[in-house]
């Protein structure tokens, strides 16, 4: 007999109160009504070298008939470390199906990261970090920067041109831009069912001079797998710490699927602080709901 969703409740509180137990100041209630939590996991207590945040949403159905939703969160995790690490959660899911696995996926993460640690991985070198490091490059392009209508006729033509590749190339959609204080942020929204698509349309994007002098590229897909009933995302903070992971929240709470939302952001020398992940989602938002 099916669990029902009182039981599946009470298997949640359950397994919540014992994490929270076992990982102590590691583990962070993001939302306790959206059932949203982060636990940071690190390859050792005393100067942990990697480190990495989880951050999961328990589904209604979970743990008997749904996956946690997941995000993986650390800046040097990205291409193949990541593919590798999202396998590895996958097949924990599918060898545990029913079972409260978030456990078993946080001790998965750590023997990676102490992996990492005893290997000869150099340390993670996080030189591109956020809190909008001034450029002194190309500055003068970057202030007067404002996308005229023309150019964005011109950019979409110009992307949706038919490709002869394998994988076809999805249309890709611009949203309006926002300034504020000499920053400009513009997003850009393409339907993707396959991370191949996924790499074609930010080849693309990037192929535009404009969008790549970006100083940030911040993109977020999801990819709704019919066949296992899972979602397969990802994120790219592009140097603004946190964005990403922000962005793909966006996605998740929005509760839309099967698209790449990629946010440019041109940095005008003027810091905007918090106000600028308001403008990465009010961009990201508007471009979703046209």
């Amino acid at each position: 007999m099916a669990a029902s969703d009182t039981e599946r409740a009470q298997q949640q509180i359950d397994e919540i109160e014992a994490l929270s137990s076992i990982y102590g100041d590691d583990w962070c209630v993001v939302d306790e009504d959206e059932k949203i939590y982060c636990i940071k996991i690190s390859d050792c207590l005393d100067q942990p070298k990697w480190t990495l945040c989880l951050q999961v949403i328990l589904p209604p159905g979970y743990p008997t008939a749904e996956p946690p939703i997941y995000q993986l969160n650390a800046p040097w995790l990205r291409g193949q470390d990541y593919t590798e690490l999202a396998n590895s959660l996958e097949e924990i899911y599918l060898q545990n199906l029913g079972e409260s696995i978030l456990y078993l996926w946080v001790e998965k993460i750590r023997e990676v990261l102490v992996e990492k640690a005893q290997s000869s991985d150099p340390e993670p070198d996080i030189k591109k970090t956020t809190e909008e490091v001034d450029e002194d490059d190309g500055d003068d392009f970057l202030l007067d920067y404002q996308p005229t209508q023309e150019d964005q006729t011109k950019m979409l033509n110009y992307m949706t041109s038919e490709s002869h590749e394998d994988e076809e190339l999805p249309p890709i959609h611009h949203g309006n831009p926002i300034t504020d204080r000499r920053s400009t942020f513009q997003a850009h929204l393409a339907p993707v069912v396959t991370t191949r698509q996924v790499k074609r349309v930010l080849e693309k994007l990037y192929e535009n001079k404009k969008i790549a002098s970006a100083t940030h590229n911040i993109y977020a897909y999801r990819i709704y797998c019919e066949d296992k009933q899972t979602f397969l995302q990802d994120c790219e903070d592009d140097g603004e710490t946190a964005a990403g992971g922000r962005l793909l929240h966006l996605m998740q709470i929005l509760n839309v699927h099967n698209v790449l939302v990629v946010v440019s952001r041109w940095y005008g020398g003027i810091l905007l602080g918090p106000d600028r992940f308001k403008h990465i989602n009010n961009c990201a938002r508007n471009v979703l709901v046209e």
